[in-house]
């Protein structure tokens, strides 16, 4: 019977673990917050490899023991019995079933050296760190004879994976409390689930990251910033029919893997996948992350190696024409020096198109020309390397020169400082082809000024990346921003691809003149520049205006009556009605397809269906910057449907909301700090939105007491400064009753024992006694108030949590909408207003210069000379 019931309770435990519906960014909070907590002062850079590797054994675990389950059994049983009842006895079922497994998967992972064994004997407090050090032993010998084992092979090398590094505890008891901790980090994971839908990739993309972010400058040698990866791999995943993919800096890896989510599923599947890495750690680090995003190891071919002494890859038959792909992507080390210790010719076959080496200070276009060599004829290379490029002489000139002369540059990016942890220099994406027709012009970008502040770093935002790709894929030339440079130019230019030579930044001060001055009035040019409202409402315009003399007016109005009449014309709201019409029409065709997702793979396609279409809508409409409205879609997406998408694909949309989850809140801190249960929460709808929504009387009524406890609050606090003050009659009264530091110093309370006391020996006739009365009287109905409060906030609480398993239908609809969509139209109609109210503010401003003119300055300087003469005069000298 107890067995039974063990049983019955594992089952439960384990329905429950699964819906409780864990998404990416709770997994991405959770890691990194225990790789905090748990690192110590390690280095950054130095424990990912500790965390990351650890993280992969797991997911070679979880799945040898998912292949295993569908080639054994279709019960549905828990991961301990599957460990227990048949894993366990798989030796005795010959090999096989190993080789099966080999066949399957590549792999295998023995049942004593499973991750789950490990936390089994953590459990059972016989947990040792060499049973860990030679499961990961046993995997490289396990793959040793496989087809594909150079994808794992040395993955967990000493070198990489050290457990017995004094870093992770200065003796074997502190590495083993350390290295259990870490294993526990992931042990109610499952990475097969998670896989699904790149869940768990994404997950460990961004561990990357955030290691990228605290290793500072060691973060160069494994990641590209996400931003950047996303404008280089939207770029390449353009190209047509794209079957191979190659990065020669590989690193991560994330670069490869940004193209990949950019293909269509189709695409994705026939990509194959090519790569170098110099450095041992992070060639281990790249193979982990793609095999975790789903890339099978016989569409991967990952080599250790250094790219510029070793070309790689190579056709052992064709010598020197090299492998070509379709896509080469690239973020090579800058401007590294003595990149050539391999003394490598102009005869090499990469380097012959240049005619010259790049110097040995720079290998800047080294790398470049590398990654053009093994460009296929009709591909796409997109590369990023620091400004110089650009603009260098001497033999980089030479090299550049012989490219735009080839018309190999199709575009030039250049891109904010700043944008990665390891420098803080401006950097440019080239996009080179080599089918281009010699007349092609090279479109330059200058997206320089395209970004905000976060923290320390200067990053894109997702309408800027977007306006990269999409001025990259229309090749339209915008004032300020793009330019079409014809090989006229450029040579005109001595094939000098600095931006500022072919994009003047646009100088948003405007011009003062010299007659307007002098005399006043707004010049007509200046008016004629006011394009959105000479558009719009120009006969509003007109009547505002009053002309002072050819080409100058006055306005006859205040700016701020202009303003209304501007913005309340019925062609203005007409335009902003028309607007929120469509945005509603675009909301309610997309609601129905988000509530639907029953599949991971199904959000990211309907999120960028989602982005396409609102620039597709706002194109309709004259003078409003589309990508603000792509960035408004954008976040609601990061903010809160990513998030939610995830938990509708693993349940439904009604079933999620109605889902009650315990909310788990942080106390403590430091190494007291822990994790409490406060009461359940719906998995989609916020509490405080279901009590603004649905409880609002009973919100209302605490608001208000509140304010009558800030009024009495307050009313205390001018009785506590009062009684600071001598000689005031509250300073007689209260001063024994406020709370006293050890210098008999009053501070800001009152000291409700010493009050009561005061009011007993106080004569009851006094004025003392009816100030003490007060104060009393206040801190009472301060009480009462407080009590209240609190009693309401729980009630509320608790109906809010009653109420999420009650919810209808029509209640989840209209919470949801608020949340996600709740003032999307109001921002988008603000689009319209956007550039008027701009234009109306230059119109204030050039008001405002040119109202006092020369002469009415010189009329007000004589009348205050003339004051300053006839106070003088009235002045009496004494003696």
């Amino acid at each position: 019977m107890k067995n039974k019931q063990s049983h019955c309770y594992a089952k439960v435990n384990e329905l429950m673990r699964l819906y409780v519906v864990i998404t990416s960014e709770e997994i991405k909070s959770r890691l990194w917050d225990g790789a905090n907590e748990l690192r110590g002062s390690m280095d950054a850079s130095r424990y990912k490899d500790y965390m990351l590797g650890l993280m992969f054994y797991k997911f070679l675990s979880d799945k040898t023991l998912a292949a295993f389950k569908t080639m054994t059994t279709r019960d549905e049983i828990t991961e301990s019995e599957l460990i227990a009842n048949y894993y366990n006895g798989m030796a005795q079922r010959g090999p096989q079933l190993e080789s099966m497994l080999q066949r399957t998967l590549g792999y295998y992972v023995l049942p004593q050296h499973l991750y789950q064994t490990w936390i089994a004997d953590i459990n059972k407090g016989n947990f040792e760190v060499q049973k860990v050090i030679d499961s990961l032993n046993h995997f490289e010998r396990s793959i040793a004879n496989s087809k594909d084992a150079d994808d794992f092979k040395h993955l967990f090398s000493h070198s990489t994976l050290d457990l017995t590094d004094t870093a992770l505890g200065s003796n074997l008891h502190e590495r083993s409390k350390n290295i259990k901790a870490l294993i526990l980090l992931f042990a109610d994971l499952d990475m097969v689930a998670l896989q699904k839908g790149d869940v768990l990739g994404d997950a460990y993309e961004y561990l990357i990251g955030q290691f990228a972010m605290e290793s500072g400058k060691k973060a160069g040698e494994f990641y590209t910033p996400r931003q950047v990866s996303e404008v280089m791999a939207q770029i390449a995943a353009k190209t047509p029919n794209i079957r191979s993919i190659y990065d020669p800096t590989v690193g991560s890896g994330s670069l490869l893997l940004t193209v990949k989510k950019h293909l269509t599923k189709q695409a994705q599947q026939s990509l194959t996948y090519y790569g170098q890495e110099k450095n041992t750690a992070t060639y281990n680090l790249v193979r982990m992350n793609l095999l975790l995003h789903e890339v099978k190891p016989n569409k991967m071919t990952i080599k250790n190696g250094d790219t510029l002494a070793h070309d790689w890859p190579e056709d052992p038959a064709r010598p020197s024409e090299g492998v070509q792909f379709d896509a080469v992507v690239m973020n090579p080390p800058y401007s590294v020096k003595n990149w050539n210790r391999a003394g490598l010719k102009v005869s090499d076959p990469r380097f012959e198109i240049a005619g010259v080496l790049p110097p040995d200070s720079k290998g800047d276009f080294a790398f470049l020309l590398h990654g053009l060599f093994h460009l296929g004829q009709s591909g796409t290379m997109a590369i990023v390397l620091p400004h110089g490029i650009l603009f260098r002489g001497a033999a980089e000139g030479e090299i550049r020169k012989r490219l735009l002369e080839k018309n190999y540059i199709d575009t030039v990016i250049g891109l904010p400082s700043n944008l990665f942890t390891n420098t803080g220099i401006p950097v440019v994406v080239l996009v080179l082809k080599k089918n281009r027709q010699l007349t092609d012009p090279v479109l330059i970008i200058d997206a320089s000024n395209a970004f905000i502040k976060v923290g320390k770093q200067n990053v894109l935002q997702e309408k800027d990346i977007a306006k990269i790709v999409d001025t990259y894929v229309s090749r339209q030339a915008q004032a300020g921003y793009s330019h079409l440079a014809t090989r006229q130019e450029i040579i005109a230019n001595e094939y000098n691809l600095n931006i500022p030579r072919y994009i003047d930044a646009i100088d948003d001060d405007i011009a003062h003149d010299v007659e307007g001055h002098l005399l006043g009035g707004i010049p007509q040019h200046n008016i004629e520049q006011l394009a959105v409202i000479r558009a719009t409402t120009p006969d509003l315009l007109q009547l505002a205006l009053e002309p002072v003399r050819p080409q100058y007016f006055i306005l006859k109005e205040e700016i701020s009556q202009l303003s209304a009449k501007i913005l309340n014309d019925e062609r203005v709201r007409q335009q902003s009605e028309q607007l929120a019409k469509q945005t509603q029409a675009y909301i309610d065709r997309y609601w129905s397809q988000i509530i639907a997702i029953n599949d991971p793979e199904q959000i990211h396609p309907l999120m960028e269906a989602m982005l396409n279409d609102i620039k597709s809508l706002l194109a309709s409409f004259n003078h409003l910057d589309i990508y603000d409205g792509y960035q408004i879609i954008a976040e609601i997406w990061q903010n809160a449907l990513l998030h939610d998408s995830e938990i509708i694909a693993a349940t439904n949309f009604y079933t999620a909301a109605r889902n009650r989850v315990p909310n788990m809140v942080s106390k403590g801190s430091g190494a007291k700090k822990r994790l409490e249960q406060d009461g359940f929460i719906s998995s989609l709808i916020p509490s405080e939105l279901i009590a603004r929504e649905l409880y609002a009387d009973e919100l209302t009524n605490i608001d208000n007491n509140k304010q009558q406890i800030q009024t009495l609050e307050s009313e205390l606090t001018d009785l506590v400064d009062a009684a600071k003050v001598e000689d005031s009659p509250e300073y007689d009264a209260l001063y024994e009753s406020l709370k006293k530091n050890d210098d008999d110093e009053p501070l800001d309370t009152f000291d409700n024992k010493k009050l009561k006391q005061e009011l007993k020996e106080t004569p009851k006739d006094t004025e003392a006694y009816l100030i003490l009365k007060k104060v009393d009287k206040l801190i009472s109905q301060k009480s009462t108030l407080s009590k209240q409060v609190k009693a309401d906030e729980l009630a509320l609480k608790e109906a809010v949590q009653e109420r999420i398993l009650n919810l209808t239908d029509q209640e989840i609809d209209r919470l949801m909408s608020k949340k996600w969509f709740g003032n999307t139209i109001a921002l988008l109609s603000e689009l319209i207003e956007k550039p008027i109210k701009a234009e109306l503010k230059t119109l204030q401003m050039l008001n405002e210069r040119y109202q006092d003119t020369l002469t009415s300055i010189d009329k007000e300087i004589e009348q205050l000379e003339t004051e300053l003469q006839a106070m003088m005069q009235d002045l009496v000298v004494t003696q």
